[in-house]
């Protein structure tokens, strides 16, 4: 017998069962935080990796674990109170069988846990008094079976010995599990009609506990026969879940006697109060029946103590013996042990997401359980140790395709009728930068008007990210760049945020018409990504610049002559006026109009060509000087124009040319012609407007391109614009003319010019004319440089 200071000795025991699991033997009621071994060490595991494997104690279904694993030394220590009585019951050796599960990779090793008893419980009797009638013709040695006590420990803590005070007339006889009182002396009912003996049980453990109980013995008339059963152990089969009322058992017990002594009533002896909400007996014909739940989860067997008295109070015992038998009853239970949420998108096809572990109540074929996924989605579920199982991906995820699964995990038993249950997992997908920005098209055109204001909005970009959060915000910035030298950044910005393009100046457009820009989109993903679109900037035309006179030029201290001779008929030409618009479009579209003359009525200029030719023969009596005043106009809203001068003597030699200097005006007719110019304007804006429109598209139209200027006329390149060229057909000039003149003999104030005409498509300022060798003689031009007056 061990001694009271062993009783809280921790002590384990480490040995390979048969099946090879690592086993370990402790006492029951051990504090929590005690050790019970270190299983890391006996399974030769890493202390290291424990905590980032997940290590834990795990019990199936609900059951309690009773003990945990220390991470930090590999420890088994003590989780819960474990009263191996509650457990094990009356059994003597009390298993606990648990699994310690470590992740990546899954392993599951199983342990037993071996609770030994330890003396916590004293025995005890069924009743407080035990009330036996004997009769006074007992014969010396007869023999009274008293009901044993019980104790819930096992072993050597169970009842191993009883004692009986001193009396005079009882002596105790206790072989195993029966105790009998022994006549010792015959009963004298006269003498002595009552008797109490008091019976202590005592158990084995250290210290030592006892129990007591009063034996109420009351002598009477000779009842010489116990009841007597007919089997000595009974038999039965019950399949759980069985109504109440349910038969289990009939025991049946027969005495000798006649009368009251021969009436048998049948109890329980010594049952768990457990074992009385489930089943009842009748007392009078022994039908044992179901009198609460059965249920082979909770209880496998029952071992039933019935008793059967007479009704003088003798009584004899027998077992009853109930095996229970599984029903199809408990469906499987899903449990998710762990779970990676959410799953980056790019993990790759095989991946472990998740550990689901499946269990069922049931035993046999109930308690097999295959475990499916029957949803279309990338994962599946992976047999791995028992009934444990991996989810795994089985394809590519795509978060902007899908971002969260709701995975339906179906358990199925082989039960009959089969049972299933199910669980649905949630699941999300974590974004990956893995897209970039896409433009929705795939070039942008913004058009604005020239002289715009700077900060003016010219169009708006916009690209799509499908990715999340940082990784689809999308900002928006100009490439490094020129246009015509200068950097982009000093014509265009964008912001950043809503891809708004904005004019950093004012264009022009006679400077340049168009350009590009690139923009690129970039994402806040780590690392980012990006994409770029070119956006083309096209500027149209504002009718900005006044009609520029080529020929004749402008006055000042030298002016231009042209001599017309007198035998000129009707529709001669006689000059040209050349000018030139730096805008495009209808807003070069030249008008020429005489708003002044000498005689109205002799000479007419061409619309759009600004040729000047007789409208008739010129006659003895038509003034020698004549003098025109030009007006050219641009198509434009609204209508820009410019004047010139032009001055014409009518003779066919030089020397009938008068005084020049009279050719002049006084400055009274400049006044009168300025006047007359205004008047002329204003009157006429509307009426020549309405005009100019409709012989334009005439012209246009029908008529073919036709040399402009047939006469002898002087264009010094001085008279033409910086960097002029006539773009795409648009301005005065559909063919460009150009005049060169050559010296000859003749007066010291004059140079005469034989003219000669170029005809190019573009001419630039810079260039030098390329000279025909056609020449013209009819038309001299004339320059006279300060000889006159003005």
């Amino acid at each position: 017998m061990m001694g009271r200071h062993m009783c809280c000795f921790i002590f384990f025991l480490l040995w390979q069962a048969a099946n090879g699991d690592v086993s370990y033997s402790f006492q029951e009621e051990m504090k929590r935080g005690s050790h019970i071994g270190n299983i890391a060490k006996d399974l030769n595991l890493d202390v290291n990796t424990l905590s980032s494997r997940n290590a834990r104690v795990d019990a199936a279904g609900n059951r309690k674990r009773y003990c945990d694993i220390s991470l930090s030394t590999g420890d088994l220590i003590v989780a819960d109170r474990i009263d191996r009585e509650e457990l094990c019951g009356e059994k003597l050796s009390c298993v606990i069988k648990r699994d310690l599960v470590l992740e990546n990779p899954l392993e599951l090793h199983p342990f037993s846990l071996h609770i030994q008893d330890i003396n916590d419980n004293s025995p005890q009797f069924n009743d407080e008094m035990i009330n036996i009638e004997i009769q006074e013709s007992a014969d010396r040695g007869a023999r009274f079976v008293v009901e044993e006590a019980h104790d819930a420990d096992v072993g050597q803590n169970s009842v191993q010995q009883y004692s009986l005070k001193k009396n005079d007339n009882f002596i105790l006889a206790a072989t195993g599990n029966t105790v009998e009182l022994i006549l010792d002396k015959e009963l004298d009912r006269e003498k002595q009609e009552e008797i109490n003996l008091l019976l202590t049980a005592l158990d084995g453990g250290s210290p030592q506990r006892s129990g007591t109980v009063v034996i109420h013995v009351t002598v009477l008339d000779a009842n010489d026969n116990a009841p007597v059963f007919s089997q000595a152990v009974y038999k039965a089969s019950l399949p759980e879940n069985s109504p109440v009322d349910t038969v289990v058992v009939t025991v049946s017990a027969t005495d000798a006697d006649v009368g009251v002594n021969g009436d048998v009533t049948y109890d329980f002896g010594h049952v768990a109060e457990d074992v009385k909400k489930v089943f009842s007996i009748d007392r009078k014909n022994g039908e044992i029946k179901v009198n609460g739940r059965v249920d082979f989860e909770t209880v496998t067997s029952y071992d039933l103590r019935i008793k059967a008295k007479d009704g003088l109070g003798l009584s004899s015992y027998t077992k009853v013996t109930v095996d229970i038998t599984d029903v199809n009853d408990n469906v499987p239970v899903i449990y998710v042990k762990s779970l990676a949420n959410p799953v980056p998108e790019n993990v790759s096809p095989g991946t472990e997401v998740g550990i689901i572990n499946v269990q069922d109540a049931d035993s046999d074929n109930n308690q097999k359980v295959h475990c499916s996924i029957q949803q279309n989605v990338p994962f599946k579920l992976v047999p791995s140790i028992k009934n444990y199982y991996s989810l795994v991906t089985t394809g590519q995820l795509d978060r902007e395709l899908v971002s969260d699964y709701n995975i339906t995990i179906t358990a199925t038993d082989e039960g009959s009728p089969p049972l299933s249950s199910s669980k649905t997992v949630q699941l999300s997908v974590a974004d990956i930068n893995d897209n970039p920005p896409v433009f929705e098209e795939q070039s942008y055109s913004a058009y604005v008007t020239e002289n715009n204001k700077p900060g003016s909005t010219l169009c708006s970009i916009s690209a799509r990210d499908p990715d999340w959060r940082q990784n689809g915000t999308v900002i928006y910035s100009l490439l490094p760049g020129e246009v015509n030298g200068a950097p982009v950044s000093s014509y265009l910005s964008v912001n950043g945020d809503t891809g708004a393009i904005h004019a950093v100046r004012s264009f022009d457009y006679e400077q340049f018409r168009s350009f590009k820009v690139h923009v690129m989109a970039r994402d806040n993903g780590s690392p980012p990504l990006s994409s770029n679109v070119t956006v083309s900037v096209f500027i149209s035309d504002v009718n900005d610049n006044s009609p520029q006179i080529l020929y004749p030029g402008p006055e000042g201290n030298s002016f231009m002559t042209e001599l017309v001779p007198k035998a000129a008929h009707g529709g001669s030409l006689v000059s040209k006026v050349i000018a030139v618009d730096a805008d495009s479009g209808q807003n070069a579209w030249l008008s020429y109009h005489i708003v002044k003359s000498t005689d109205p009525g002799l000479f007419t200029i061409g619309l759009h060509s600004g040729e000047i030719r007789t409208q008739r023969d010129i006659s003895e009596s038509d003034s020698m000087k004549q003098n025109l005043i030009v007006s050219v106009k641009d198509n434009g809203q609204p209508s820009l124009s410019a004047t010139c001068s032009m001055y014409l003597l009518i003779s066919d030699n030089l020397a009938e040319v008068p005084e020049l200097k009279d050719i002049s005006y006084d400055e009274k007719n400049s006044k009168l012609t300025s006047y007359l110019i205004i008047a002329l304007v204003s009157v006429s804006t509307f009426f020549l407007t309405f005009i100019i429109i409709i012989l334009g598209v005439r012209f246009c139209r029908r008529r073919k391109p036709r040399l402009l200027f047939d006469g002898a006329v002087a264009i010094p390149s001085a008279y033409l614009p910086p960097n002029y060229a006539d773009v795409d057909g648009t301005g005065t000039l559909r063919s460009t003319y150009n005049y060169d003149a050559y010296l000859t003999t003749g007066s010291r104030t004059s140079d005469f010019k034989f003219v000669t005409s170029y005809n190019d498509n573009t001419l630039p300022a810079d260039q030098t004319l390329r000279k025909n060798t056609i020449h013209y003689f009819p038309f001299v031009s004339i320059t006279i440089t300060n000889i006159f007056t003005v």
